[in-house]
């Protein structure tokens, strides 16, 4: 009577377990690991912080361009959410979001009978999100406002403005003071 019993058998029965937990993850299998995010602006040379929303950290501070490695979540079945603000002396600072939604991939668990990957792998490592823009440009524009102080005064001008101003201006030019009425 030959046993049932095999060694070889029984050694590799946590090797196909830890290749069945691994294979049930779609996402995972996919998009393992942080997501990669070119970041840029124009103009270029403009300082980046970048921070993280959950925790309000400042995850770094740099010069743009930059080549961004973000973790995709932010805990189990939560996504990662960053603040990414550029500024550049003479420009309006900008703000961009980036958030996660979820990765379509993370669906192939249902197709692959992935329970754990969809419920326990996937959550847990973040991959089931991706984070989007996958890639940003900041356009820095010019204030939209100029402030002078001189010694008549405080002087605003709003961007909108200028060309009305510089025909009032030429109009205030002309006056002279015998045709100012008092």
């Amino acid at each position: 009577m030959q046993s049932s019993w095999n060694p070889c058998k029984q050694s590799l029965r946590p090797l196909w377990g830890l290749l069945l937990l691994v294979m049930t993850s779609c996402s995972t299998i996919v998009h393992g690991g942080p997501a990669t995010i070119p970041i840029d602006s124009r103009p270029s040379d403009a300082q980046l912080t970048i921070t993280n929303m959950h925790t309000d950290e400042r995850v770094v501070s740099t010069k743009t361009p930059y080549k961004a490695v973000l973790k995709r979540g932010a805990g189990y079945f939560q996504s990662a959410k960053y603040k990414l603000a550029f500024h550049k002396e003479g420009y309006q600072d900008q703000e961009v979001l980036i958030t996660g939604k979820v990765d379509g991939w993370y669906f192939g668990n249902l197709l692959f009978g992935g329970l754990i990957g969809m419920v326990i792998v996937d959550p847990l490592t973040g991959a089931m999100w991706v984070l989007r823009p996958d890639e940003v440009q900041a356009e820095l524009g010019k204030p939209s406002a100029f402030f002078d102080n001189t010694d008549e005064g405080l002087l605003v001008v709003l961007r909108e403005q200028v060309p009305a101003l510089e025909g009032a201006l030429r109009e205030v030019r002309k006056i002279t003071p015998e045709r100012v009425r008092y």
